[in-house]
């Protein structure tokens, strides 16, 4: 397994992380995560990878790096050219496999900087992920009472079928109820090369602060421990200090950071 130089951010200064994941461990879980959010069209572009699904979510809508280092020379031109041919805007990923150029050069035109996010990363021994405590079912397919409650969670219209019909990889869908039987908890986990990604966790406003966002992570993990992955990772708004504390008390530890720079 990799070993990592941890850097550990305050959580007031969560954006101003410097990147201390090596390469390969970045570009394997930057890897996992095109393929556990799958978007509906993919063009490769001199190391660079553009993405496009309707402008439903940035993640499936954004021009990333796949190559450490690829030459940024012509890439912002032709992503323009090419999200515009499909009506949207061209909106850059910024990850450590960027080169500083491809950031600064979209700055210089006008790029604004958005949505700072953290990549978190844990191992998962045998055994070290507690038994759940049955609040949370993990599932290998979505319910109805899971696809009406997570769009409506995320405040996504049913568009977001298409995209988890096309995860290739094992996936777990994690839906938790209420004393009353109503679901208030959703999540889902895909499984890749030994690692499990987390995403799209969410609980319903009236029942965040009460244990139930440890419960629906916890969950998930031991779906994935039980399934044979060694590690876990996850994607985090910088800003969301609650999340962060309660991805830290779990174990995860920060690997990098990206950020977006989306058209002025």
């Amino acid at each position: 397994m990799v070993k990592v130089g941890w850097y550990k951010p305050t959580m007031t200064d969560v954006a101003a992380i410097s990147n201390t994941a090596p390469a390969a461990l970045v570009r394997a879980l930057e890897e996992r995560a095109f393929n556990a959010w799958p978007a509906h069209q993919t063009v490769f572009h001199r190391g660079w990878v553009f993405r496009l699904s309707g402008g439903y979510t940035k993640r499936a809508n954004s021009v990333n790096a796949l190559v450490p280092g690829a030459p940024f020379d012509g890439v912002r031109e032709a992503a323009a050219a090419l999200y515009a041919r499909h009506g949207l805007p061209a909106v850059f990923r910024i990850s450590p496999l960027a080169p500083a150029e491809a950031d600064q050069e979209l700055a210089d035109a006008g790029y604004q900087h958005f949505d700072p996010s953290l990549v978190l990363h844990r191992p998962l021994a045998p055994g070290a992920v507690p038994r759940p405590d049955g609040s949370t079912v993990v599932s290998s397919s979505p319910s109805p009472a899971w696809l009406e409650g997570f769009a409506a969670a995320n405040g996504v219209a049913a568009h977001h079928r298409s995209i988890l019909n096309a995860i290739a990889h094992p996936v777990g869908y994690a839906l938790q109820h209420d004393a009353q039987g109503r679901a208030v908890g959703f999540g889902l986990a895909v499984l890749e090369r030994g690692a499990v990604g987390l995403y799209d966790l969410a609980v319903a406003p009236e029942h965040r602060g009460s244990g139930r966002g440890r419960a629906l992570v916890q969950a998930l993990l031991h779906w994935g421990a039980e399934a044979g992955a060694s590690s876990a990772y996850l994607q985090v708004r910088a800003q969301n200090t609650p999340a962060l504390r309660l991805y830290e008390s779990m174990g995860f530890k920060t690997a990098y950071g990206y950020h977006y720079r989306v058209p002025g």
